[in-house]
């Protein structure tokens, strides 16, 4: 009897999963390795951060997923190092061998070196990264109506740097919030003080989209009442100012930090199979210098005609190169493998209720026909059918009520200086 080949797929984020499906009840024997039990919709984390949807809807236990696989485990374990010599995937746990080995290992928050943002500003590239947000946010008022003499501005000011669209997105979700939803958990404050601060390098949000976009995001952004402060860099937090290369300080003690992200690079590999934090890889997304191991998604570089500078580090890209790599995995020669090559689909953002961008290939449109597009285009994107209708329930009761259940401060509990 032949042997199946063994592939171990490092990361369940839309890349990793992705490849996994394509594999799923084929001939291989397929291992999926990541350091949480469920794949995460990322483009929803900054709704989780506002509390307008609960975590557990946009996020899906892999266990349940591969529940009716033949061929496909999932084993919840942190990667620290891969032997490529004798082709072993190495964990706090467990060593995992190998007859092809997949990175899809994403990325995380780039704090460009910068500790002092790292450990006080938050990020947002997981689900517990977006509850934090929630929690600091709504703590922050609930201290506030209790110690109401020190209402400094940092405890009224949010600030939110990176105007791409999880900043853009963020602030228009915080603005609204402002706006319906605080005045009413709070009625004995006065939340003009409240500022929604984004701090953009850029001279207009949404850099890498159309032109129509980003002056119609930045009309939306004001006039819900966001302050754009364009073109500053953010060089500095101590947990008390943002401090700006222009020299400017803005007080604030809620400040979130969504402007780059840099690859989750594994021990194991020569530096020179780095560009930019993401592993060279040839069409195939093979890993250069070696046979037998690739990466897909944000980790992977990939120079073609039409990106010669890498493929943007987006989820269609990730999708795209999953399937490929998989339907060639499939195939019985490698004389039969296709190359990849991004074709872009389009970007879309959405700026609070009726407001939203959409840039496609052959047109572009804003506002209310804009949101609606985003709406479904992001409720066909979740995987089952119990989180559509839960997010959909949740979407129509805040469409109709101006409002939401759930602004839940969830905090863990410490025993023995532990958290449980």
């Amino acid at each position: 009897m032949e042997t199946r080949e063994k592939i171990i797929i490092i990361g369940g984020g839309f890349a990793g999963l992705q490849l996994a499906k394509t594999l799923n009840n084929k001939n291989k024997k397929v291992i999926v390795l990541d350091r949480v039990n469920h794949h995460m919709f990322q483009p929803l984390f900054y709704q989780v951060a506002s509390g307008r949807i609960e975590p557990s809807n946009i996020s899906f236990p892999f266990r349940k997923i591969f529940q009716q696989s033949r061929n496909t485990q999932f084993r919840m374990t942190e990667v620290k190092e891969i032997d490529t010599v004798n082709h072993k995937v190495i964990t706090d746990e467990a060593e995992f061998t190998y007859d092809k080995l997949i990175i899809a290992t994403g990325c995380k928050t780039n704090f460009f070196g910068n500790k002092d943002l790292e450990s006080k500003a938050f990020g947002m590239k997981n689900t517990q990264e977006a509850i934090g947000i929630r929690n600091h946010v709504l703590m922050t008022f609930e201290k506030l109506i209790l110690e109401k003499s020190r209402s400094d501005d940092g405890n009224w000011n949010i600030v939110i740097v990176g105007s791409g669209p999880t900043g853009v997105e963020l602030a228009g979700a915080f603005a609204e919030m402002k706006k319906e939803i605080l005045p009413r958990d709070y009625p004995y404050m006065n939340f003009d003080q409240l500022k929604i601060i984004l701090v953009s390098s850029t001279e207009k949000p949404l850099a890498v989209m159309s032109s129509e976009a980003q002056e119609k995001s930045e009309k939306y952004l004001k006039d819900l009442g966001v302050t754009f402060m364009s073109g500053e860099v953010v060089t500095d937090y101590d947990g008390d100012k943002v401090h700006l290369r222009s020299g400017k300080e803005i007080p604030s003690n809620n400040v979130i930090w969504a402007a780059g992200v840099t690859g989750n690079v594994i021990d194991g590999f020569p530096e020179d199979n780095l560009i930019r934090n993401r592993y060279i890889v040839d069409r195939y997304n093979k890993i250069k210098g070696y046979d037998n191991i690739y990466a897909i998604g944000d980790i992977a570089y990939m120079e073609t005609p039409k990106y010669p500078q890498g493929h943007p580090q987006v989820a269609n890209v990730a999708i795209n190169q999953a399937r490929n790599l998989g339907r060639n995995l499939l195939k019985r020669s490698t004389d039969e493998w296709k190359e990849y090559e991004y074709d872009d689909k389009g970007s879309l953002a959405t700026i609070g209720k009726h407001r939203a961008v959409v840039d496609l290939p052959f047109i572009k449109f804003q506002g209310f026909l804009a949101w609606y597009f985003w709406m479904f285009l992001h409720l066909m994107l979740i995987l089952s059918v119990r989180n559509k209708l839960a997010i959909f329930f949740n979407w129509m009761w805040s469409y109709f009520n101006k409002d939401s259940s759930l602004r839940l401060i969830i905090i863990p509990t410490k025993k023995n200086g532990t958290l449980q």
